[in-house]
């Protein structure tokens, strides 16, 4: 069964302004309005993205990104508060959790591509990644072509996954491709040398690199393959949702604020071990918050 955990944010506006308050002209925000309840599904892993601290806090970038959004959602029905349900979720069952209402938004490291925007709603993009290697940094491992036979991991239900099986489809080379349920599973399966790489987002990487007792010990490796971007997923179809979520992170990528967001997980000493992980914020991200966009890249 999953568990839930729950907080409450205070109360910011007076009763008096929900005799006020606009109809509703979404499903979602119509229940969210109705129990004073949102649902969100956050990662358990995800570094630095959406993680459990040593308190077992979520705590990460798109976690941050996630509450401000449902700040904007408070203030536009005029609640005078609203109860957050943190919902744990995996590669494998994110998509199905959103599509039966289980959860209302999900911000985590869910590539938005072509194939899950036929299956669920997608915000602006909110990160720009690819996939690439972990490995020992003393294995001699340095690309793909380097893997044959051997076993790499991958995080099932994710797009690296995907983008492997394509790899050894086209390139006739087959790999032992082991498989876990989420990154941290992955990484502690990486280190008991259960195999010798890991095939994931490179942000991801670098944050389980940056997690891991010796940092020295681990290198993110290889050519970059095909690039993604990051989006918070809620249900399809719902375009009043939608039109709140956009607007919402469009303000905090206009206002400088994204950006504040960025450098306090990636260029700031993070949880659970005070380590930076020193990434300035990449052109194309830059990019992303002078110009939000919500098509996926591939």
């Amino acid at each position: 069964m999953t568990m839930l955990r729950t907080l409450t944010i205070t109360l910011l506006l007076p009763l008096a302004a929900m005799a006020h308050a606009e109809p509703v002209v979404s499903e979602t925000l119509q229940k969210i309005a109705r129990t004073s309840t949102i649902n969100l599904g956050h990662r358990e892993s995800s570094v630095p993205f959406s993680y459990y601290d040593a308190r077992k806090q979520v705590v990460g970038y798109s976690h941050d990104l996630m509450v401000a959004v449902v700040e904007s959602v408070r203030k536009e029905l005029r609640l005078p508060a609203i109860t957050i349900r943190l919902i744990p979720v995996t590669s494998q069952n994110r998509i199905p959790l959103v599509q039966n209402g289980t959860i209302d938004l999900e911000c985590g490291s869910t590539t938005h591509n072509r194939e899950r925007d036929r299956q669920a709603g997608f915000s602006v993009s909110i990160f720009q990644t690819s996939s690439r290697l972990l490995t020992r940094a003393n294995s001699g491992i340095h690309e793909l072509s380097d893997l044959r036979g051997q076993p790499v991991l991958v995080t099932a239900g994710t797009t690296s996954e995907r983008q492997l099986l394509l790899y050894q489809q086209t390139h006739g080379q087959r790999f032992n491709i082991v498989t876990a349920t989420d990154h941290g599973e992955a990484f502690a399966q990486l280190q008991s040398r259960r195999a010798v790489a890991f095939l994931m987002d490179d942000a991801v990487l670098y944050g389980l690199q940056a997690k891991s007792e010796k940092p020295s010990d681990w290198a993110v490796v290889g050519q970059p393959m095909s690039n993604e971007v990051y989006a918070c997923m809620f249900r399809k179809g719902d375009s009043g949702f939608k039109a709140v979520v956009d607007r919402s992170l469009v303000g905090l990528m206009q206002s400088g604020e994204a950006l504040k967001i960025y450098r306090k997980w990636f260029q700031s000493p993070i949880p659970p071990k005070g380590i930076n992980l020193n990434w300035p914020p990449p052109a194309h991200l830059l990019e992303l918050f002078r110009n939000p966009s919500d098509a996926p890249l591939n």
